[in-house]
């Protein structure tokens, strides 16, 4: 099952997927497409089936398990690295 992402956060792999009842109904399995029109695949959970879903309906991600867009977006500084090299 593919998800078209409306948020602007990245979530992480294997994200519980919610019903609007709170109830987990699956796992991000795979992240695809463009940074900023991303979407991705969710494993559904045992006993949950695809074709109870259709299109338009809407799922939520803990926003604990979503990482900020500028973490792909801007690289990352130099760390300092090679300071103190011991006694010697």
């Amino acid at each position: 099952m593919v998800i078209d992402a409306t948020i602007e956060k990245i979530p992480y792999f294997n994200a519980p997927i919610y019903k609007e009842n709170k109830t987990q109904i699956g796992k991000v399995e795979e992240i695809m497409g463009p940074i900023h029109k991303y979407m991705f695949s969710m494993k559904t959970s045992d006993g949950v089936k695809a074709e109870s879903f259709s299109k338009g309906d809407q799922v939520y991600i803990n926003p604990q398990k979503l990482l900020p867009l500028e973490r792909f977006t801007q690289p990352s500084a130099p760390r300092g690295g090679g300071g103190g090299r011991g006694r010697g």
